[in-house]
């Protein structure tokens, strides 16, 4: 059965300070130290379970799957305060982001009684199976395969930058259920797969400081039950792009160097170097009102294209951030100083190269928007 998107209801901008108040008191007493990217490298599942124990996670599931029933723009204000304080929500980023709303659009009633309650409470994690090598962002041309048997499916290929996929759970994993025909986008199905698996293999992609939490998932014949299939067989396009809406909307998307700012902040520059930070705020506040225009777009269930363009504007910005910083603070980036801001700094640069990355390239996110506009 598929939900329709329910309609956006009207908050009450006072529920929405007093929920930022509880995330700061929280924060002031969490022993966490805080980094850039919080949300791929800080991995903490003690975190994310006291974060569910507070009912923030699972925040716009509905009551009846065990939800907290709340609005998109209330999820906003709690996750924006975990990621400007660098938190490590790592462990649960996925599963809350876009598992549990694929789960209630699309998941069985069995699907749902399994793993929605799991991951209101912090305790299990996703990872997502969508990109392959060298299909770059040409999602269409997905060539995991799987193929009919007794009671279910068996699953065959190689899927990319899979971000914790070592630690994950269940993979929902993207494979072509049918030959593709004129649509290449036709004959697509996803997949929750259960870890560990002897038929699953999960290679490290280390990063540039060496850090992982990118991989390579390799399924020789994985067996998939029947009732692991999400959705309607040939729906996974559907199905993905509005995953990826939830993916590139939020505000992961520009407070991935947010704690570089406030590191910046705190230290000593010159008149140059406070003007150029009062710049990046400025935009920062322009962005912040799309990612919440978003947030509701979101609840509509119409956001492709906002949150394409979010993304894109984005992930652009979280770069800059790192040039001005390096053009006005002499400090070199150091992932081991004592420092904040060096360390910030470092943390950041070797992130940076997958900012443009993830979630779609530039070109992809701007022809969805060409698209959405007419353009030809």
């Amino acid at each position: 059965m598929r939900l329709s998107p329910r309609a956006a209801r009207a908050v009450d901008p006072r529920d929405a300070e007093n929920l930022r108040r509880e995330v700061r008191a929280f924060m002031a007493s969490a022993e966490f130290t805080p980094r850039c990217d919080s949300w791929l490298t800080g991995f903490d599942p003690a975190f994310s379970r006291s974060l569910g124990g507070r009912g923030w996670l699972g925040m716009t599931v509905p009551r009846r799957f065990g939800g907290h029933g709340r609005g998109q723009l209330e999820r906003f204000a709690v996750i924006e305060e975990l990621l400007a304080a660098g938190a490590p929500v790592a462990a649960h980023w996925v599963a809350d982001r876009q598992m549990a709303p694929a789960l209630v659009a699309h998941g069985s009633a069995e699907q749902r009684r399994r793993f929605l309650p799991a991951i209101i409470r912090g305790e299990c994690f996703f990872a997502i199976g969508m990109s392959e090598p060298d299909s770059g962002s040409d999602l269409a041309s997905v060539r995991t395969r799987a193929r009919r048997v007794r009671d279910g499916w068996s699953l065959t290929g190689t899927k990319v930058w899979s971000s914790g996929a070592h630690r994950a759970h269940v993979v929902l994993v993207l494979a072509r259920t049918a030959p593709p025909g004129p649509d290449r986008r036709a004959g697509l199905s996803q997949f929750l797969v259960t870890l560990p698996d002897t038929a699953v293999t999960v290679r490290p992609i280390p990063g540039l400081a060496g850090e992982h939490h990118f991989n390579e998932v390799t399924f020789d014949e994985a067996f998939v039950p029947d009732g692991m299939l999400l959705g309607e067989p040939g729906a996974g396009w559907r199905q993905v792009t509005a995953e990826l809406a939830h993916e590139r909307g939020g505000p992961e998307r520009m407070l991935s160097t947010f704690p570089l700012i406030r590191a910046a902040a705190a230290s000593t520059g010159d008149e140059a170097a406070r003007r150029a930070l009062g710049g990046l705020l400025a935009r920062l506040w322009t962005l912040r009102r799309a990612s919440m225009a978003v947030a509701a777009a979101l609840e509509r269930g119409d956001a492709g294209a906002q949150a394409a363009l979010l993304k894109d504007l984005g992930t652009r910005f979280e770069r800059e951030v790192i040039d001005v910083v390096r053009a006005h603070f002499p400090v070199e980036p150091d992932p081991d100083s004592s420092v904040p801001l060096a360390r910030a700094l470092a943390e950041a640069v070797v992130q940076a190269p997958g900012f443009t990355l993830r979630g779609g390239t530039t070109e992809i996110l701007r022809g969805i928007v060409a698209r959405e506009l007419g353009v030809r």
